[in-house]
């Protein structure tokens, strides 16, 4: 090789480093794709993904492999630059022609082999890994004897270690892992569907206490009133699914569909009996259960509403499926004025909000952020806020938001004044 002409022993070493900036580069492309992603890509039928896809099965042959590739041409292409300064320096000088063939190599590898390709491969990995795997898979295969026998001794090493070689096992997520994954590809989705995958996370960590209608709001049948008056509530009634009870809603019967009360209302001779006949047993969820799995009773059960009890068995309120729907969704309704809480415009910079209502619901209509992992309605944050029920209306700060009470009554903030603070 000493005898060779000296372009082409620079061509040689030209092309040695063509290759080794090929190994690099394949290197890091292939480690840094998008797992997911070349899952999608491989079921959906794309070839480079499909071969990709094969060569990671076992990522310690494929790094074996491209190892021995990108060695074996950065050693040739160090010896050959050796060559090359002693013929042009002189046999003399062997040392200093030694010295300065390194430097320049291992400079030009750094550069052109190493940093350049390797750099472009992380910022672009499709782009490298899928056209590489066209060649990287044959030579693994055409190779394997001699990959074998390097990842053997590799491996064995790694066992002095402690450390077991697998094939890869398929990648898993946390929720938590998974969540930061959807927040990072929020560029990449619609606003909207966006946040109804984060709010799916968030109903892990809501209970049926945090949604449900509390009790001193519900609206349901006593079966012991008159039933004149009964006949009127059902045939004014806004709700499609009512609570019956005995007395007080600690005594629930059942729940009464109003579609079943066609016939009940034109019967000549209604009777309190013949609407009983009418209602379904009830169904009590625990107070404590998170949404997601409420979703999934209700998708079992078969059911809509459910009556929200605590661990003794005390009635706290209602909730139904429409409610967890919203907290992935949003709001049915667009205006605020038509849903069944009370929030309206004071002036331009102020709301007159019913001390009833939720904090989460406040929060989600006025784009607020109003404290929840306390107390749950408006009304509990106020009193906790001022650690005692006011004599007289009364004006506080909460965070960013500046708070007046406009009623109270029977001990409880009927209504508040709610704005931004100065």
């Amino acid at each position: 090789m000493t005898d060779l002409p000296l372009s082409l022993l620079l061509g040689i070493m030209v092309g040695l480093m063509l290759v080794s900036a090929f190994f690099s580069a394949a290197e890091t492309g292939m480690m840094a794709l998008n797992r997911y992603r070349l899952k999608h890509l491989d079921a959906k039928g794309h070839g480079g993904a499909r071969r990709t896809t094969l060569l990671l099965r076992r990522p310690d042959r494929l790094i074996g492999f491209i190892l021995i590739g990108n060695n074996f041409a950065n050693n040739l292409a160090a010896s050959l630059a050796t060559i090359l300064a002693v013929r042009l320096i002189g046999e003399d000088n062997i040392a200093t022609a030694a010295g300065i063939a390194t430097a320049i190599t291992t400079f030009a590898l750094l550069i052109f082999s190493e940093a350049t390709p390797k750099t472009w491969a992380a910022l672009y990995p499709e782009r490298i890994a899928y056209p590489a795997s066209w060649v990287l898979l044959p030579l693994l295969r055409l190779f394997s004897p001699l990959v074998w026998l390097i990842n053997t001794f590799s491996n064995g090493l790694l066992y002095l270690f402690g450390v077991k070689i697998r094939q890869s096992s398929p990648d898993q997520l946390s929720t938590e892992e998974l969540r930061t994954v959807v927040l990072e590809a929020g560029g990449m989705q619609p606003g909207r569907h966006h946040s109804m995958l984060l709010r799916i996370f968030e109903l892990e960590e809501l209970t049926i206490r945090d949604i449900m209608i509390p009790r001193g709001e519900v609206i349901g049948i006593d079966i012991e009133a008159p039933l004149n008056l009964i006949i009127e509530q059902l045939r004014s009634s806004l709700h499609t699914r009512l609570p019956v009870y005995r007395g007080e809603l600690n005594q629930v019967v059942g729940i009464l569909h109003l579609r079943n009360v066609a016939r009940f209302l034109t019967d000549p001779n209604p009777t309190h009996d013949k609407l009983l006949a009418l209602v379904r047993e009830p169904y009590f969820v625990p107070e404590s259960t998170d949404l997601q799995s409420q979703l999934l009773h209700f998708q079992h059960e078969k059911r809509r509403i459910g009556i929200v009890a605590d661990e003794y068995g005390e009635v706290l309120g209602i909730v139904t499926l429409e409610d967890i729907l919203e907290e992935i969704v949003g709001n049915f309704t667009s205006n605020i004025a038509e849903t069944e809480w009370g929030i309206s415009q004071d002036d331009e910079a102020g709301y007159l909000i019913e001390g009833s209502m939720p904090l989460r619901e406040i929060n989600r209509s006025l784009n607020w952020h109003l404290p929840t992992d306390g107390p749950r309605t408006l009304n509990g944050l106020i009193l906790e806020q001022m650690e005692s029920i006011p004599d007289g209306n009364a004006c506080i700060r909460i965070g960013a938001y500046q708070v007046e009470t406009v009623q109270i009554k029977e001990h409880q903030i009927k209504i508040a004044r709610i704005r931004l603070a100065p």
